[in-house]
């Protein structure tokens, strides 16, 4: 067995809808309209870091405090309401962060929603439409909470925001990625480049740099995209799978 026949049988083997249960995944599967989807996920894995099970405790009460409705609180939300967020904490990610990312996305869903602004246009790459999410954001958040929306532009890995971009374009067929996205190919998409992904990369040889920036994550999906140009990111369920279950690295 090759190495690429190695991956494709641990993708198999990890995406599947079992993985969804201990993943912050699970957050917008708990919705069926398209707005909602896309602000649960976009919320879920802005604090994916840490411990598992502590995000999805973070991210139940994320959206409780949401009402359950994500787009329609996000969009009739009072200042009384905005002010109430302000107690949601979970490690870094508190005080003003959540009430300012409401605002920011506010905005964005009068201004034609996520994927309007995220969908590479003419001559881009995932990566524009990446850093344009945050340039719209910017002036809805407090600078604390800038951290907190990596800055590809400059060079951040994304890890976060290539997770959600996953989770939007892939398709649904194995019922853990959505596919509700048409704008943006899944053969475009970069990987999420965490620590698990990215040691497990360098154990097996197919990320040599040591950084876990921008230039890391084009080195290694150039690798992956060698082994299946339509849907490189497959693999990030192998590579994460392999690290956190398997250790491997």
């Amino acid at each position: 067995m090759d190495f690429k026949e190695f991956l494709d049988e641990k993708t198999i083997l990890y995406q599947t809808s079992a993985f969804i249960d201990d993943d912050p995944i699970s957050i917008p599967h708990r919705f069926s309209r398209k707005e909602d989807i896309e602000i649960a996920g976009m919320l879920a894995s802005t604090i994916a870091w840490g411990n598992r099970k502590a995000i999805l405790k973070s991210c139940d009460i994320m959206m409780d405090m949401l009402d359950n409705d994500p787009y329609n609180y996000i969009m009739d939300a009072t200042e009384d309401d905005l002010a109430m967020l302000e107690k949601f904490v979970y490690r870094t990610f508190q005080k003003e962060d959540l009430s300012g990312m409401v605002r920011g996305l506010r905005h964005i869903y009068k201004n034609g929603g996520l994927e309007t602004l995220m969908t590479p246009k003419e001559g881009e790459t995932v990566r524009e439409g990446i850093a344009r999410y945050r340039e719209m954001m910017l002036p809805h958040i407090e600078q604390r909470t800038y951290k907190h929306i990596a800055d590809v532009a400059s060079g951040a890995a994304g890890k976060r925001l290539n997770m959600f971009l996953r989770w939007m374009v892939r398709p649904s067929d194995e019922g853990v990625d959505f596919g509700i996205w048409k704008g943006i190919k899944p053969s475009d998409l970069m990987l999420p480049l965490d620590v698990h992904t990215a040691n497990t990369s360098r154990a097996f040889g197919i990320l040599k740099r040591k950084q876990n920036d921008w230039k890391a994550v084009e080195e290694v999906t150039s690798v992956l995209r060698s082994y299946c140009p339509e849907d490189p990111v497959r693999y990030d369920f192998a590579l994460f799978g392999l690290g956190i279950f398997e250790h491997f690295a």
